[in-house]
């Protein structure tokens, strides 16, 4: 063959484009930085930012107005969104160049082309329509076309998922078909990008280059959209859930400010009386109060927190052969309730190989003598010098490695004449020198031809059909390929002809058989209740087997189905059956994106394992794609996360990983709701007991600031447990807060309250004063405010901090796993070391300044106890409330 020309080649690609396949964008910071500004919670936390900004310059334009605002809260806010920003595409910007150092470590594909009458190796993206590609066994197809010349058994297993070879045979005159089908790529000629020549030569006339072959079409399809994960979806509703109880919050205090400036200026005329500049006061200072309420009722710590947490895990899954292309995929895995995984290289090795060997009586054997010359004389597979095991079709090379595997003695030599396999006959023979003739073929041919058989011990005894069948029986169920082994001694090679009197060796079943952790594996994921549905390309038949054998199937009411039932039933019907499927069959791409658009239409979190170019759809548009480290790299570039050991197991991992984050979410989010609900509480009930709010401004700074976002480190690297494997998987528009956090958020707020409000109007509090108010004038009365102040500010801080005990669990085990959280300590003792730190630093010549700026001033050690002694009350109240909520 000719082939084409150097200028007939730049003709080509200028006509019809070059035979690369588009491929992402890499992650740069600044996009990913941007990002972070999409989140629904930073959003809110900016326009906080500029609101409380308006009030700082409000505040200085018009002092009078007695506005109490600072500029050091909106700055602390805005700086805690940039570090959030920050962290994010820091996380983004790493994930996405740890996948792409591992897929510049893989080298080129290259290919064998015909170009001015020579075959050249070039590189597969530099291949053109026109194009004759010599195919060779272990040769990957570089582009569709045609086969024009000779004959070859190809691996569709990377398009389709099936493992079985697919004989071509050469057309001249043939064409890819527009349309893609199920039985498109059992065509007898047509050659799709990607799959593999398993054995044979011959020429590929090439139609169809880079995103107009199959393969590339599928690459076009994976620049769709994400859909919003899970944890988006939560937290935009956690953030509409925060603005309403803000806002309302927000009105109420205005309302009851102004109301009492009614009541304290002796009715409604009163207050008109006072003039409209006192009015005026009133009401800018029921807003300045109304705008600190929506800032404590912001956890402006939970953004920096998943940033942090997602950070820190992403880098943990290393060790867990998972490497995270995208933070959030790790946490959407933990909320899986369906999980679609492929069959081949996933369930199951991805590779045919000899599951067992029995003998006439159906009882196992070894890989003895007889079975290896059986095996290695009369093969078209060969052992190469590097050791590995070449030529020949799947099944040849199954049976080699199985020789290979048990033992050294293997030996080609000794064959005088020979006669290969081919369909008709279905049996292969071979004469050896030594006056046996060795048979290798369907069992169903050479059982008939049987009259003795070798046993186990290597004794020579009668065959009897009847005593194997029962076992035959038993393979076949279970969908294997079975080849049978017999010999007879001193014969002569008959072509064509199997002889009478032979000894059978052995049966070997064959299969692409499950990956052992896999059946342990896909019982974790299931008692952790998620759904696993097995999509392949194989035959409804082996698909079935291989189900029941991996675990999927366990009763006669779940459901195996072909791609052609699924196609017949609409989406309403489909969706009605939709728990009770476990296997799809002859599955197509457009099959796998179907199945995960409805159950997403369902609101069900769903996942996608595969490895092939068939799977790369499928795992985009899934809420997480786990692509196999061995496979394709449109399969690593369409997923989430790349499962670096092609282990199953490693899914279940990221599973309980992800879950793990989300308890931790769930725990920071308890932590912080709390206090700021509790400082709402004060801030709004404050009017009603008091003339000031025991929280200052600066006060509630640190409580936001400081307790917020080093609280996110306490509960950021919470253990793993293994109970939160056998919890049933959220919904994707499940509330965060549900009611058993909603009653764990309540109770200890109102309680923090309370009880604060007791310290401050307990006359034990001062111990000097018998009565006090904080209405009352006088320098005594001002210095016991300031020391009142100062011990609720103590007694607020202690009990939010002993109240992260109790957010730690949802039970009573509140203090375990502390040694694998050294943090939760660290960051508790940091936070009690600052707080004493301002309320000491006043006995401190020159810096007492500090005490004022938070209105604190140094206190008995009486008073420290009693702050601390009635914080931990808050500790046996949330376990009580725990009691009465399961009740």
């Amino acid at each position: 063959m000719e082939g084409l020309s150097q200028e007939q080649v730049l003709v080509s690609r200028k006509e019809n484009g070059s035979n690369s396949l588009p491929d992402s964008e890499p992650a740069t910071f600044w996009s990913e930085f941007k990002e972070t500004f999409g989140d629904p919670m930073i959003r809110i936390l900016l326009a906080i930012a500029a609101l409380m900004i308006g009030m700082f310059v409000i505040s200085r334009i018009f002092p009078h107005l007695g506005i109490e605002q600072t500029i050091f809260e909106p700055i602390g806010t805005i700086l805690a969104v940039f570090i959030v920003a920050f962290i994010s595409a820091k996380t983004g910007v790493s994930s996405d160049q740890k996948y792409r150092s591992l897929k510049e470590r893989t080298e080129k594909e290259k290919c064998k082309v015909v170009r001015d009458g020579a075959v050249c190796v070039v590189d597969v993206d530099d291949v053109v329509v026109g194009d004759v590609v010599l195919l060779q066994s272990g040769n990957k197809i570089p582009a569709d076309g045609t086969l024009v010349e000779g004959h070859l058994s190809v691996d569709n297993s990377a398009l389709n998922g099936e493992a079985e070879e697919c004989k071509k045979t050469a057309n001249p005159d043939g064409i890819v078909p527009e349309k893609i089908t199920g039985d498109t790529f059992v065509d007898a000629s047509s050659l799709f990008r990607g799959a593999v020549v398993f054995d044979g030569e011959g020429y590929l006339k090439v139609q169809r280059v880079g995103i107009k072959t199959m393969m590339g079409k599928m690459a076009l399809e994976m620049n769709e959209e994400d859909v919003p994960s899970p944890l988006k979806v939560k937290l935009s509703k956690l953030a509409k859930q925060i603005s309403v109880f803000g806002y309302c919050s927000a009105a109420l205090i205005i309302v009851l400010y102004i109301a009492i400036g009614i009541v304290k200026a002796g009715g409604f005329g009163g207050f008109v009386s006072l003039g409209w500049q006192q009015a005026l006061n009133t009401f800018i200072q029921a807003i300045d109060l109304a705008i600190l309420i929506v800032v404590c009722a912001v956890p402006e710590g939970l953004p920096l927190m998943i940033s942090l947490v997602l950070m820190q895990n992403t880098s943990k899954m290393l060790d867990h052969n998972v490497l995270v292309r995208k933070a959030q995929g790790i946490e959407t895995a933990g909320s899986l309730n369906i999980l679609f995984s492929d069959k081949t290289g996933t369930i199951t090795k991805g590779h045919l190989e000899v599951v067992e060997v029995f003998d006439g009586i159906g009882a196992s054997v070894g890989c003895r003598k007889e079975l290896v010359d059986c095996i290695a004389k009369n093969t078209q597979s060969v052992i190469d010098s590097s050791g590995n095991v070449i030529g020949g079709n799947a099944t040849d090379q199954a049976l080699m490695k199985f020789v290979q595997k048990n033992t050294k003695e293997i030996s080609a030599d000794g064959v005088v004449r020979a006669q290969g396999f081919n369909s008709a006959n279905k049996f292969s023979q071979a004469q050896l020198d030594d006056g046996r003739v060795i048979y290798k073929g369907a069992p169903e041919k050479l059982l008939a031809k049987c009259s003795k058989y070798l046993a186990a011990d290597g004794s020579v005894k009668d065959f009897d059909i009847a005593l194997i069948n029962p076992k035959i029986d038993e393979m076949a169920a279970k969908a294997m390929r079975m080849l049978a082994f017999a010999y007879k001694e001193k014969s002569e090679l008959v072509e064509n002809e199997i002889q009478e009197g032979l000894v059978l060796v052995g049966i070997a079943s064959i299969r692409d058989d499950v990956r052992p952790e896999a059946r342990d594996a896909i019982a974790e994921v299931q008692k952790a209740g998620i759904q696993v549905v097995m999509i392949t390309g194989d035959r409804l038949e082996t698909a079935k087997a291989i189900a029941k054998d991996a675990g999927l199937i366990k009763s006669d009411d779940e459901i195996a189905l072909s791609s052609a039932d699924i196609n017949a039933m609409s989406d309403d019907e489909v969706k009605k059956i939709l728990p009770k499927i476990r296997v799809i069959a002859r599955a197509l791409p457009t099959d796998k994106s179907r199945m995960v658009r409805l159950t997403q239409e369902l609101n069900l979190v769903c996942g996608m394992t595969g490895d092939g170019v068939n799977d790369s759809p499928a795992l985009k548009k899934a809420d997480v794609g786990f692509a196999m480290g061995s496979g394709t790299e449109a399969a690593k570039e369409a997923g989430d996360i790349v499962v670096l050991d092609d282990n199953f197991r490693s899914i279940k991992d990221a599973v309980w990983y992800g879950r793990t984050i989300y308890h931790n979410i769930l725990k920071f989010v308890r932590f912080q709701i709390s206090i700021n609900v509790a400082a709402v509480l004060v801030t709004l009930l404050s009017p009603v007991f008091q003339s000031v709010t025991p929280l200052t401004v600066v006060m509630l700074l640190f409580v936001n600031l400081v307790c917020d976002s080093l609280g996110s480190l306490m509960f950021g690297t919470e253990p793993a447990l293994e109970k939160y494997m056998t919890e049933k998987p959220r919904r994707r528009d499940e509330s965060i807060i549900g009611k058993a956090m909603m009653s764990n958020i309540v109770v200890p707020s109102l309680w923090i309250a309370a009880v604060g409000f007791f310290l401050i109007k307990n006359p034990l509090s001062l111990g000097v004063v018998p009565s006090f108010s904080f209405g009352d004038d006088g320098a005594a009365n001002v210095a016991n405010a300031l020391v009142l102040q100062t011990m609720f500010f103590v007694f607020f801080i202690w009990s939010a901090l002993i109240n992260g005990f109790n957010c730690r669990s949802d039970g009573f085990d509140v203090f375990n796993g502390l040694g694998e959280n050294k943090n939760f300590l660290k960051v508790f003792l940091m936070i009690v070391a600052i707080q004493a730190a301002i309320v000491c630093i006043g006995i401190v010549p020159g810096l007492a300044v500090v005490g004022r700026l938070f209105n604190c001033t140094p206190i008995s050690f009486a008073q420290w106890g009693l702050c601390i002694v009635l914080s931990l009350t808050v500790l046996p109240i949330g376990l009580l409330n725990k009691v009465f909520f399961r009740k």
